[in-house]
């Protein structure tokens, strides 16, 4: 009798376990085509976008330039120009300071810039209603965005064309 309990519970225990876990399903949009395809209702989304990659043009030059400046203290280490150093040093403390603060600042101002859109922006609020609906109608657990497979500046590495919802999310909102 105990062992038919003990079984019984064991098994219990195992169907639980196995019911308890879940299977993310993941799905791609890319954000580019649908903003191209509401070209006109995309502007507010686009300006920004074009913002966020000239405040990263900016970061990236701003490090180009430090490493500019430590490949030529390397140089005048090799030299043993001590003053030269201690200038080059100088140099390059506030260079890195600057490119820090410019990025906490720029940082906080695009996070607001986008807080602004996701609240106020109606086709933002629009596209996201519509991800979110048909994410949940198919069970994916994550969209993530991606121009294309094809794009090397793209996040994701690969994905199946089968997960992307872009034209779904496009045919929606034509429907809306």
């Amino acid at each position: 009798m105990h062992k038919r309990i003990a079984l019984t519970l064991a098994l219990s225990l195992l169907c639980a376990g196995a019911f308890a876990q879940q299977i993310t399903r993941v799905a791609v949009i890319d954000l580019q085509k649908v903003y191209t395809t509401y070209y006109k209702d995309s502007q507010a989304v686009r300006a920004f976008e074009e913002e966020k990659q000239a405040v990263n043009d900016e970061i990236k030059r701003l490090g180009e330039e430090i490493k500019e400046l430590q490949k030529q203290r390397l140089d005048v280490l090799s030299a043993g120009d001590s003053q030269a150093l201690k200038t080059f040093d100088e140099a390059l403390y506030r260079k890195a300071q600057f490119l820090s603060d410019y990025v906490k600042i720029k940082q906080a101002e695009l996070d607001a810039k986008a807080d602004a859109l996701s609240k106020g922006d109606a086709f933002v609020q629009m596209l996201y209603r519509t991800v979110q609906a048909i994410s949940e109608s198919e069970g994916f657990s994550l969209v993530i965005t991606s121009r294309n497979a094809d794009d090397v500046g793209s996040s994701v590495l690969w994905f199946s064309p089968m997960i992307d919802i872009t034209d779904k999310v496009i045919q929606a909102l034509l429907g809306a």
